[in-house]
């Protein structure tokens, strides 16, 4: 090592960097009385006469301080200082410049270099000592926050392992709730369903579907859970279990007659069903509006209940748009809420249409909802579309309001063409 003999190692092969301090002085006299001092304090000493031995001796060893003399053979303390910290550190190196300068220029040269405190000439034993305690305050936070750091970094990596698999977690559900809506189109003969659903998540909330009663009557339904998320499409999978078609024996719409025939329930009794199951049964936190429709095939007439839901809407084979139902409250809020029955009757070619608040409630940016008027304007305007293509472009229509297609709210809805 170039100089070698003017350097001088203390117990280095242990230790903490924090109690190891560099000494870096061209007067032998002026390093001898430093180190003598620092290892009367219990910190590990090295000396290096000129920067360039310094730096090769940083690049063996860490510090924890550098007390440097302003005025060295070579680089001057305020370059070797610059050059010291632009060093690939671990930790941090607290620098203090030896100076009995007290220009402002020159104090600011070594503050810009990186000085982090400057030791005036002649040096005093408590003065010193206190500046190296105040540095060691500094170090101490410093290696904590690294630490700190460290532990954010270990518990990210960590979170985002766990984030990886619930995120696949989401995926395969997502894919299983879609098979609850599955068909978007059924033909009843007389009559046809079409159906829309968006999450705004992962999963969602909202539920839209159809079965046949019997051969004469046909039920059609919109439901939409409280929340979102994971507990809400866990409400839905089993909400449409007790709507399913498939499974008459659990669905809560029928019940069998006395001569063992399986008979519907009113839509209002349907409502009250399903509230009572929610409060004394489920008994969740959650609770949900629905619209439940019952249609009779032959004369067109249909019998609903509204329970919190946005109002059930006739597009007329005309183009009119008309608002029916009867508001209710939500189910599984209240126990013995009652809900009452609304009727219509449709001619061949209108349609029935039902809808999850995602629509009223959409915003614009500023804060304005679509509302109830905002969805029968674009009704009507596409009342001349198929029932398919009137859901798709009703959702790129609802996008160009939101001015996204990255809606806050599930966003669902169903269309019951009727032709008598």
């Amino acid at each position: 090592m170039k100089g070698a003999g003017t350097v001088r190692f203390g117990a280095l092969a242990a230790g903490d960097a924090g109690q190891r301090v560099l000494v870096v002085d061209d007067s032998r006299a002026q390093r001898h009385v430093l180190a003598m001092l620092l290892r009367r304090w219990g910190y590990q000493v090295m000396e290096a006469s000129t920067g360039e031995e310094a730096l090769a001796l940083c690049e063996e060893m860490p510090v924890g301080f550098v007390i440097c003399g302003w005025i060295l053979a070579g680089m001057s303390g305020v370059e070797f200082c610059a050059k010291f910290k632009s060093l690939p550190h671990e930790g941090y190196s607290y620098f203090m410049l030896l100076t009995s300068k007290s220009e402002k220029s020159e104090i600011a040269d070594g503050l810009l270099a990186g000085a982090d405190d400057f030791v005036p000439k002649p040096v005093g034993g408590d003065e010193l000592r206190a500046r190296l305690r105040a540095g060691q305050r500094i170090l101490s936070m410093q290696a904590e926050l690294v630490e700190k750091n460290r532990l954010i970094a270990a518990n990210m990596q960590e979170l985002q392992k766990l984030y990886d698999a619930l995120d696949r977690d989401l995926i395969e559900a997502r894919k299983l709730q879609q098979t609850l809506v599955s068909e978007r189109f059924r033909d009843f003969g007389r009559a046809s369903v079409s159906l829309m659903i968006r999450s705004s998540g992962h999963v969602g909330g909202d539920l839209v579907g159809s079965f046949a009663i019997d051969d004469t009557k046909l039920a059609v339904y919109s439901v939409d859970v409280s929340g979102h998320g994971v507990a809400s499409a866990m409400m839905t999978a089993r909400l449409a279990g007790y709507l399913s078609g498939s499974a008459p024996e659990q669905n809560l719409a029928l019940v069998q007659g006395a001569d063992g025939r399986r008979q519907a329930r009113r839509p209002a009794e349907v409502a009250q069903a399903f509230n009572r199951l929610m409060i004394r049964d489920l008994q969740v936190e959650q609770y949900f509006t629905m619209a439940y429709a019952e249609l009779d095939l032959t004369s067109g007439r249909v019998v609903l209940v509204q329970a919190g839901h946005p109002h059930p809407m006739v597009l007329r084979a005309s183009g009119k748009v008309e608002l029916i139902g009867a508001p209710g409250l939500p189910i599984g809020l209240i126990e013995g809420a009652t809900y009452h029955d609304s009727a219509v009757t449709l001619a061949p070619g209108d349609r029935l249409f039902l809808m999850s608040d995602g629509l009223t409630e959409c915003a614009r940016a500023t804060g304005e909802d679509l509302g109830e008027a905002g969805v029968v304007q674009l009704l009507q305007r596409l009342s001349d579309l198929p029932s398919q293509a009137l859901l798709d472009a009703l959702l790129w229509d609802l996008g160009e309001f939101a001015g996204t297609d990255s809606f806050a709210d599930d966003v669902s809805g169903l269309l019951l063409d009727y032709r008598g």
